[in-house]
């Protein structure tokens, strides 16, 4: 059930009532309003009769039944729903760094390109890398890049029969989706008992035919791998490379560096750790980075400093070349530079040490009542099992929903899939203790609701605007637009 919103406003019109008033064109009439007869509509168009005051109070309760991060808490495990500073949205929207024409000469523009350039450096001291380039519009363009970046580089060493990247099966889904679409074959392999990488299956899997591993570190269950150099030094003898899926930065930016790691490329998702808010369509930032010898094949182009003076450096035949036009979206890179200069070293660190703090006290407060798969401290993120208690007939989902009810986002479900019940949180460092301990008590009033009234988590939500849906059909068949016979 839900309440039909882009139907109510149609029951509010009335016939003759008008919330607007066109100026005179002050054009010749060729017909009514100045438009020709032949571009006139033969039918007046379906909409709505209403007042302004009635418009506007209807779209001001639409955006009040929507949540966001300046409303509450987004727990979702391996997205990094955190708060950004606005001050970073006010110097993106500056008009000299808005107002920027992309064919500028590039002597008028020296500002933002050193912008670039010190992003570039920043993001290369922060993750042990050589060289990024900032043109990847976001995270999965940056992996498609990473990949084919590794096609690049074992081709020019006469090994072009490299076709296999393998993948855990804790992986995100953009790791196996990236490689098919860079034109590899994609081989997944079973994580430990401990949730880490099984280097018995990892052995197994690596071959001349192999070109690397994609990993996240931490993991999709919030788990460092502590046989990092390990699995490196078993990709790297193999003649493969080592790629790092970025996404879960945020658990070591200050702390671990991937490139010390054995880590040969890597790409940043500037919308989940580096202060560009998550979600709604974008734009986001995905920026690729490489170690020393695997620089000439960065995509251009990248900016280079002569002396004092910035440019564009379009590199030699050797890039994979351009993934978008222009050179990025750069108001994302700018608001991650403002991000990394307002926090500076200590403040990375810290962010990264709040977040794993936090992670790890709901973690440790909710155990007893939520199965812990991998009983062990976690990093960023970690993930449960369902209810303790198990109780009979409650699921995942029906938790998930609960906490609707109880004022906050619900958490990943169902992910990874290693996990049957999964149920990932991932606090973020920018929630307050008060927040941490009001979201910790309204799950255990779940865990407890679900064994003296199962009934109320199964039929949550009550208080939402959009009561539960049929998601397989929501999926297949979407229904986009309003019309007249929708009941």
């Amino acid at each position: 059930m839900s309440r039909h919103y882009d139907k109510l406003i149609f029951e509010l019109s009335s016939e003759g009532k008008t919330g607007y008033r066109l100026p005179a064109s002050g054009i010749e009439d060729e017909g009514p309003y100045g438009i020709p007869e032949k571009l006139l509509r033969t039918e007046a168009p379906l909409l709505p009769q209403v007042s302004e005051p009635e418009a506007v109070r209807h779209y001001t309760r639409l955006s009040r039944e929507n949540y966001g991060l300046d409303g509450g808490m987004y727990p979702l495990g391996s997205c990094t729903m955190k708060y950004n500073p606005k001050f970073n949205e006010d110097a993106a929207a500056m008009p000299a760094f808005s107002g920027l024409h992309p064919y500028l000469p590039e002597a008028a523009a020296q500002g933002a390109l050193r912008i670039m350039y010190e992003l570039d450096r920043m993001l290369s001291e922060i993750t042990g890398m050589a060289k990024f380039s900032l043109q990847p519009a976001a995270g999965a363009q940056g992996e498609l890049a990473g990949l084919m970046i590794f096609k690049a580089w074992h081709e020019s060493r006469g090994e072009g029969r490299r076709r296999r990247i393998i993948v855990p099966d804790s992986s995100h889904g953009t790791n196996p989706a990236s490689a098919a679409e860079a034109g590899f074959e994609v081989v997944q392999i079973a994580s430990a008992k401990d949730g880490t990488v099984d280097k018995a299956a990892l052995g197994a899997a690596l071959n001349e035919d192999v070109a690397g591993l994609m990993l996240t570190n931490p993991n999709t269950l919030g788990l460092f791998e502590r046989d990092i150099l390990r699995i490196a030094e078993m990709v790297h003898g193999a003649g493969g490379l080592l790629y790092y899926d970025g996404a879960n930065m945020n658990a070591i930016m200050g702390v671990a560096r991937p490139g010390d790691m054995g880590f040969d490329v890597i790409h940043l998702n500037m919308h989940k750790t580096f202060s560009t808010p998550h979600g709604g369509g974008g734009p986001g930032a995905g920026p690729l980075g490489v170690r020393e010898d695997l620089i000439r094949f960065l995509p251009r182009p990248t900016v280079a400093k002569r002396g004092d003076v910035y440019g564009l450096d379009f590199g030699g035949a050797e890039s994979i070349g351009r993934l978008k036009s222009f050179y990025g979206n750069f108001g994302v890179l700018l608001k991650a530079w403002c991000y990394i200069k307002m926090l500076g070293a200590e403040g990375l660190k810290e962010a990264s040490q709040n977040a794993v703090l936090n992670a790890n006290y709901i973690k440790e407060s909710l155990k007893g009542l939520y199965k812990l798969p991998y009983d062990r401290p976690c990093m960023h993120e970690f993930v449960f099992d369902g209810l303790a208690s198990g109780a009979p007939g409650v699921k995942t989902l029906d938790v998930a929903k609960r906490l609707i009810d109880l004022g906050f986002h619900p958490p990943t479900v169902y992910f990874p899939l290693i996990v049957e019940n999964a149920l990932m949180i991932e606090p973020t460092e920018t929630e307050s203790l008060a927040d941490l301990d009001a979201f910790i008590a309204a799950m255990e009033r779940i865990a407890r609701e679900a064994t003296a009234a199962p009934e109320l988590l199964k039929e949550a939500p009550q208080s939402a605007p959009v009561r539960r849906v049929d998601e397989l059909r929501a999926a297949k068949s979407p229904v986009l637009k309003w019309t007249e016979d929708e009941e």
